[in-house]
C-alpha cells in the first residue's frame, strides 16, 4: 500500500506539466468557439489522441497510479484549460470506469479499447444511468433488461436522459432494472456494441455550461445485446440477486448496485474536475486584482478583493486535500467509513460555484462579458453540484454513512 503524500514525484510532475501545457496551449485557446458551437470539439479530441492523452494506455495508466493521485491530477488539469472540451476528452472514461468496476477480464479487453477507438479514428462512449423520472432516485428507474434465455440475450427497452456522449457513442453502457421488486438492488449494468439495432439519439440538450460537451436522451426500443454483454455475467449477477433477495427477507442490509460502484469510483474524479475549474478562475481572478488598478492603486491592495482571493485559495487547497485523500483510499482498498468520496465532491463541486462567482465580482463588469474567461467557468461550474450526484445527495450520503442508515 502506497504511503499517503501530498507532493507529487518526479514522474508525476511531468505528466503534469505535459497535460498542463496541452491544456494550455491546445484547450484553452478553443474554448470559447466550441463554447459558442454546443458541438463536440472532435478536432481537439483528435489532437488528445495523437500526443496519447486520449487513450487507454494514459487513462490507465493513471487509474492504476498506486498512490491514487494520477486521475485527480490529470483531472485538474484539463479542466482548468476548459470544463465543455475537458469533458469531451475525459468523457468516455466514467463508462470505462463502469466497465472497469463490475465486468469479467475478457469484457475489459473487449470493449475499452473499441470506447477510444484509435488515432485516425477517434471515438467516445457514454455511461447511461439517469432516465427523465429517476435521477437521484435510482430506485425508480424504469429502463427494463429481460432475459431471453432460449437465444441467451438480453432485451432492453427504455430512455436514458443526461448521457454525455449519448447517441454519439461507439459503445454505451446502460444501466436497466432485471428485478423490479428489488428496487435499485435489482439492477445491472449492460454493454450496447456499435450498430445495435434500436438505440438511437433523442433530444440534445442545449445547456447553460460545458456547452462542448455532448448531452443527450438515449433511447432503446427492443434493443437486443448477447448474454456476454451483461457486466460481470448471469452467474454473478443470480448470485448477487439471490443474496439481495435473502438479505430483504431478513429487514434489508445494504447491497450495492452496479451504478452506485461506478459513482463511487468517479465522484473523487469529478471532484478534481472542479478543483481545476476553480483554480482557473481564481487565477485569473489573482492576475486581474494584481494589474487592474482603481484609485491609484492595485484593487488587490483593497482587502474586501484581497481577502476574497485569500478566502478562494484557501477553498482551492483544502478541496484538493480531500480529493486527494478519497483518491489514495480507493486505489489503495480503504472503504469510505465516512463517505469520504462524497465529501470531495460535496466540498470540491461547491468551492467551483463559490469561487467562480468570486472571480466574476473580482472582475466587475469585465467579468460578466465574455471577452473574459471567467463568464464561462461560471457557467460551467454549476454542473459539478449536479452530475453524478447532486450535492444534497452527497449530503445525504454523508449524513446516513455516518448514522448507519442503509444507502438506497
Amino acid at each position: 500500500m502506497a504511503e499517503f503524500t501530498m507532493e507529487l514525484n518526479d514522474e508525476q510532475k511531468e505528466v503534469r506539466d505535459w497535460l498542463h501545457g496541452f491544456a494550455a496551449d491546445v484547450i484553452r485557446p478553443a474554448a470559447a468557439e466550441w463554447d459558442e458551437r454546443e458541438e463536440t470539439p472532435w478536432p481537439v479530441i483528435q489532437e488528445a489522441a495523437k500526443v496519447g492523452i486520449y487513450s487507454l494506455d494514459f487513462y490507465a495508466q493513471q487509474y492504476f497510479d498506486q498512490t491514487g493521485l494520477g486521475i485527480p491530477m490529470a483531472m485538474e488539469e484539463l479542466f482548468w484549460g476548459d470544463a465543455g472540451i475537458a469533458l469531451s476528452i475525459v468523457g468516455t472514461g466514467l463508462a470505462a470506469v463502469g466497465v472497469l468496476a463490475n465486468g469479467t477480464e475478457e469484457q475489459i479487453g473487449t470493449w475499452i479499447p473499441q470506447m477510444y477507438g484509435d488515432v485516425n479514428d477517434v471515438k467516445v462512449a457514454a455511461f447511461c444511468s439517469s432516465e427523465p423520472d429517476a435521477g437521484s432516485d435510482v430506485a425508480s428507474m424504469r429502463t427494463r433488461a429481460v432475459y431471453d434465455e432460449a437465444k441467451d440475450e438480453w432485451v432492453i427497452n427504455g430512455t436514458k436522459t443526461w448521457a454525455t456522449n449519448g447517441g454519439i457513442a461507439n459503445v454505451h453502457v446502460v444501466v436497466a432494472v432485471v428485478d423490479p421488486e428489488l428496487g435499485s438492488k435489482g439492477h445491472a449494468s449492460f454493454i450496447v456494441p456499435p450498430g445495435t439495432p434500436g438505440l438511437s439519439q433523442g433530444q440534445k440538450f442545449k445547456k447553460h455550461g460545458i456547452r462542448a460537451s455532448h448531452t443527450a436522451e438515449v433511447i432503446l426500443d427492443n434493443v437486443r445485446v448477447p448474454g456476454s454483454c451483461l457486466l460481470g455475467g448471469k452467474e454473478k449477477l443470480d448470485a448477487r440477486l439471490a443474496r439481495a433477495r435473502e438479505k430483504a427477507k431478513k429487514g434489508g442490509e445494504r447491497v450495492k448496485n452496479a451504478a452506485m460502484a461506478t459513482f463511487e469510483a468517479s465522484r473523487p474524479a469529478v471532484g478534481a474536475m472542479a478543483v481545476g475549474t476553480a483554480r482557473a478562475a481564481y487565477e485569473v481572478a489573482l492576475e486581474y486584482a494584481q494589474t487592474r488598478e482603481q484609485f491609484g492603486r492595485p484593487i488587490i491592495d483593497n482587502q474586501g478583493v484581497a481577502f476574497q482571493l485569500a478566502d478562494m485559495r484557501t477553498s482551492i487547497d483544502a478541496a484538493r486535500l480531500l480529493v486527494w485523500r478519497a483518491s489514495w483510499m480507493a486505489i489503495n482498498g480503504k472503504p469510505f467509513t465516512a463517505a469520504e468520496g462524497s465529501m470531495s465532491k460535496l466540498f470540491a463541486s461547491e468551492t467551483a460555484k463559490k469561487v467562480t462567482a468570486q472571480a466574476v465580482q473580482i472582475l466587475g463588469g469585465n467579468g460578466y462579458t465574455r471577452e473574459y474567461p471567467v463568464e464561462r467557468m461560471h457557467r460551467d461550474s454549476a454542473i459539478y453540484t449536479i452530475f453524478e450526484g447532486t450535492s444534497e445527495i452527497q449530503r445525504l450520503v454523508i449524513a446516513r454513512t455516518l448514522s448507519g442508515m442503509p444507502i438506497r
